[in-house]
């Protein structure tokens, strides 16, 4: 089954009920005790910084236990799998001084995914999408990061558009099906994305379906750019986008509300996959597969999901439970296009008819 054959297969399935998405790789990463050897491995030995964290290289340095990871998800029964390059561009790997192998990373971590997608789809036929997992990078285009001096970023859209053009260029010749631009909390850096995306799809002649997820920080119900939910749909809705949607931050019980206000105006697929509650004292996450999974059917029976998926947290287990909640629930229907202008600052704005 080739992209486009895997994306039309995907589509059709999406029309008759709720997909699935995996859920979180460093959560599931941490029960393989990995240590800082792991990380470096034979070909980063003597790479002069710590490099133990950076899950991104682990395609590079432990591809078996990544590919493990996946296989965990498959087994759990999910449609797609997100690929391991959350940090993956040249402005979050400038931490590591790992600019130069940014593009490689995302071609074998988009390579590694496809590989274990492609082993169970040849076990029953169901496709199998890989996500291109584009993370939000350590950087905003929209605030400052000293609040004495409001002027100032420490990146401009287009070098951001450039690191993300690399990515995506590395994803597309990995195999990836779907472009997942995630975590969103500025909706700037969105935007760079999106430009990346195009230039990217100019370059190769192939273009993906366009997936955003942002991010509510608190329960204010704003980005962290400060905008409501539809204000920042109505940002993005330009882009003919495949499917819109959030995650991270919150926990299922605090998400509710903004998933129900997205559901309501986004005219494309809707998608959530929310944190396993919020880190308690000790750093845990107190959501159990059984409590989440009454979130989901909740969520699946008012009529809020076409896709839904796990984020911090989760593990195989979430996500298990999770499909058993969504099984058998009509998706989501998009609503209708709305050809009145609509337009956003913080706030959502409709023109009078």
């Amino acid at each position: 089954m080739n992209r486009d054959q895997r994306i039309a297969a995907l589509n059709a399935e999406m029309a008759k009920r709720i997909l699935t998405l995996d859920g979180s790789m460093g959560a599931y990463l941490q029960g393989f005790g990995l240590t800082t050897n792991d990380f470096h491995g034979t070909r980063f030995i003597e790479h002069p910084m710590s490099l133990k964290g950076n899950n991104d290289l682990l395609v590079l340095t432990q591809p078996e236990t990544i590919t493990k990871v996946h296989s965990a998800y498959l087994d759990a029964g999910v449609d797609i799998i997100s690929t391991n390059t959350f940090s993956a561009t040249r402005i979050s790997q400038a931490e590591y001084a790992l600019e130069d192998v940014v593009y490689e990373i995302n071609v074998e971590a988009a390579k590694i995914a496809r590989d274990a997608c492609d082993a169970y789809e040849a076990k029953d036929g169901r496709p199998r999408a890989v996500a291109g997992a584009i993370g939000p990078t350590t950087k905003l285009l929209s605030m400052s990061p000293e609040v004495g001096d409001p002027g100032r970023r420490d990146s401009d859209f287009d070098t951001m558009a450039k690191g993300y053009e690399e990515q995506i260029l590395g994803l597309i010749e990995g195999g990836a099906d779907i472009l997942l631009i995630e975590t969103i909390t500025d909706t700037l850096n969105a935007k760079s994305a999106l430009w990346a995306a195009w230039e990217a799809f100019d370059k190769t002649g192939v273009e993906l379906p366009l997936w955003i997820s942002g991010t509510i920080t608190d329960r204010s119900g704003r980005t962290l750019s400060g905008q409501t939910v539809e204000a920042f749909y109505n940002s993005l809705r330009h882009a003919n986008l495949w499917a819109i949607g959030l995650n991270c931050a919150l926990g299922p019980q605090d998400m509710r509300a903004f998933l129900a206000d997205l559901a309501r105006v986004a005219e494309c697929a809707v998608s959530a996959y929310p944190n396993a509650g919020l880190p308690n004292a000790m750093g845990a996450y107190d959501e159990t597969p059984h409590s989440m999974e009454a979130h989901y059917a909740e969520w699946a029976r008012a009529g809020l999901l076409n896709i839904a998926g796990g984020c911090c947290g989760t593990t195989p287990e979430h996500i298990q439970h999770m499909r058993h909640a969504v099984e058998g629930v009509a998706p989501r229907k998009p609503a209708e296009h709305d050809a009145r202008l609509k337009l956003a600052g913080l706030e959502p704005f409709t023109a009078a008819a």
